[in-house]
This record gives C-alpha cells, structure tokens and sequence, in this order.
C-alpha cells in the first residue's frame, strides 16, 4: 500500500488471514527502506561515529584539547614580529615642507600691505619653522618680525619650539631668545604661546589664537585674537609694560581650491596702560578698525 493513502475503513479481521504477519512485515521493510536514505542526524550508528563528530561534544568546557597546542618559542615571535630595519618611512625617514602664507592683505585706512605666513621643513617629529608678519608702508617695511625655530613634536597635537626672533622696520632692530608651543587646543583651536627674552632685561610674551568656522564646503569664516605682554617699557619702540596690545578679526574666504583663496574681514587693534599713552603722547590713536582684503595660499 503506498504511504500518504488514507487507510479504507476498519474492517473485522478474518480469523483465517494468515498474510497479516507477512504483510506487516512487509510495511515495515518498505517504511525502513524509504527513510534508510535519509540522514539520521545527531544520532550515529552503533560502534560507528559521525565524521566531525566524537566525545568531545560531550566533554566538559575546561577539558584539554585532544591535540596539544605546542608552546610559543622564541622563533614563532621573530616570525610574526620581524625586526623594522628601515624605520617608519611617516617619521624618521620622510623630509617634507610647507608654505602657508595665512595673510596677504591690504587695508582700508591707506596704509601699505601686511602680510603673516610661516614655513616648515623636517619630518613629523623635528622639524625647521620659519614664521613672519609685519606691515609696509610707502618707504618701506613699518615693522615686521622675523622668527627661526627648532620644532620638536611632543604630542601628535603640540609642538615645542625654541629659536631667535629679528626686529625689523623703522623701529629699533632687536634679536631676542624665543621659546614657545604650538598646536591644536580642544574643540580644534589653533593657539601659539610663545616668550621672549631680550638683552637688558627684556622680556615679552605673545598669546595667538585662531578659529575656522567651516559655513559652506569652500565659504570659511576665521576669527583670530592676539594680546601682547612686556616685562618693561620701550620707549624707543613704543612699548609699555604690562598688556600692551589686544587684537581681535575675523575673515571670510572662499577657497576657489584648499591652495587658494581671497578674502575679505574687519580688525580690531586697542593698547592699553603705557603702551596707550605712548601712543596718544606721539598724536597716535590708542584704538583702531580697519577693513581688509587679501589673499590666502599655500603650497
């Protein structure tokens, strides 16, 4: 009888059927023979066990591996950490520069050009930094400063820096020992503190601090503040001590590409104490705005 039939109704077996062994039999050879084909998975034959399979289903967690594990020697090490003998190329091998000059600007109140930049040249650890700014005038550079720098890095975020500083201009030429740091304070504040030590006594300290507000993928609005402090006052150079000047701007470029880009902006200037009355006591204004305009690139 073919398996998946319903069964006829149950009828009063006959006394004399004598095939009802046979045939039950015979059901259970065909019912044994359908399923012989089928997989009985998880349960092996009797005295044979299942490729893949054996006791170790049924050890206990903390129970040794069957095959040993061998002990780690000296050689398996020196196979998985080879010796570097070249160094890493990102920092002791690479010699790399860059050009920044971060203000290229002229002003509305008639005066010549000023300019802020710096330079580098080294690898990610130690590295040459050259840095300037100042102002021209018809006759010239009106003041400006030149500084030379041995940078080591301390942090993949802040640099130490010791070097010389130049005065130039129409002001007194000074040299002065320069020692500072550099780097990018939390919520990505650019900032530079550096001291200076001059001959006589001198002493002078400038705190830099900048922003970049990213408004488009190329429209940047930078804010920028400096204060200046001196140990003493130099009236040759139109200095007092104590906080001698605070200032404080913002410019909007628009990168024509991350190499270059124009701008337009607004500065602030104040002196404060001695530095303001020297000022005023040479007919000079304490306080003063300017609206500028310039260009951004480096390279």
């Amino acid at each position: 009888m073919p398996h998946g039939h319903a069964l006829p109704a149950a009828e009063k077996p006959s006394p004399h059927a004598q095939g009802t062994p046979s045939h039950a039999g015979h059901a259970a050879a065909q019912e044994q023979g359908a399923h012989a084909g089928h997989a009985m998975h998880g349960t092996p034959a009797s005295g044979a066990a299942a490729p893949g399979q054996g006791t170790s289903v049924d050890l206990p967690a903390d129970a040794a591996p069957r095959t040993p594990v061998p002990a780690l020697t000296a050689a398996d090490r020196a196979a998985a950490f080879p010796a570097v003998r070249h160094g890493h190329a990102s920092h002791d091998r690479s010699l790399h520069a860059y050009w920044l000059a971060d203000r290229l600007e002229w002003r509305d109140d008639g005066s010549g050009p000023a300019w802020e930049g710096l330079a580098w040249i080294g690898g990610d650890l130690d590295r040459l930094w050259l840095r300037s700014e100042g102002e021209a005038g018809d006759d010239g550079i009106e003041h400006g400063e030149v500084e030379v720098f041995y940078g080591r890095s301390l942090t993949p975020w802040w640099d130490l820096l010791a070097g010389l500083r130049h005065d130039i201009g129409e002001g007194p030429s000074r040299t002065w020992l320069a020692l500072g740091v550099q780097g990018l304070a939390p919520y990505k504040f650019e900032v530079d503190a550096t001291l200076y030590l001059g001959r006589g006594g001198r002493s002078a300290a400038v705190l830099e601090a900048e922003y970049d507000t990213l408004l488009t993928g190329r429209l940047v609005l930078q804010w920028q503040a400096a204060a200046s402090l001196h140990g003493r006052d130099d009236a040759a150079a139109g200095i007092g001590s104590g906080l001698s000047t605070v200032e404080a701007g913002a410019r909007l470029r628009y990168e024509i590409t991350r190499r270059f880009a124009p701008y337009v902006g607004v500065q602030f200037e104040r002196a404060f104490g001695d530095t303001a009355q020297l000022r005023r006591a040479h007919g000079e204004a304490d306080s003063g705005r300017r609206v500028v305009a310039g260009v951004r690139f480096w390279f």
